[in-house]
């Protein structure tokens, strides 16, 4: 969760809302892929912290489905990220803080744990919840209108 901190970090310097996410390998000892939020600095809006992970992480290993890989994301994930999750296969998501307004793994939707869908990811939430919290805090109270 610290790596995924530490790229949140960095997205307010492009004007980015401050989410970092990692994908690390099925043994969890490799970091195959970290991104930060980038909508604001590409003009993509699918430029999403957990989105950039996934695709970097598939380049890296040569394949789409990510099965036994972790998604860590300091913030739980949106309905466009959590279908990303669902599709990739990733095994688990483990994520900082709730979001009560768009969170798609367990807060206001449970997307990624649906029993409809073929695959379902183990979802541990709250790691390091404090620091993930404050920073999208201070980005909100600084930004301007």
């Amino acid at each position: 969760m610290r790596l995924a901190l530490a790229e949140a970090e960095q997205a307010p310097l492009t004007g980015d809302v401050p989410v970092g996410a990692v994908v690390l390998s099925a043994d969890g000892t490799t970091v195959l892929a970290r991104a930060r939020n980038e909508r604001e600095a590409t003009g993509d809006p699918t430029g999403h912290a957990e989105i950039l992970a996934i695709r970097r992480a598939a380049a890296a290993t040569g394949q789409w489905r990510l099965t036994g890989c972790t998604l860590v994301v300091t913030l739980e994930p949106c309905t466009m990220c959590a279908g990303a999750i669902v599709q990739s296969r990733l095994d688990r998501v483990v994520y900082a803080a709730t979001d009560a307004k768009a969170g798609a793994a367990g807060s206001l939707w449970d997307l990624v744990r649906d029993r409809r869908l073929n695959h379902r990811p183990e979802v541990i939430s709250g790691v390091l919840p404090a620091p993930a919290s404050a920073l999208l805090t201070h980005f909100f109270r600084t930004a301007g209108p």
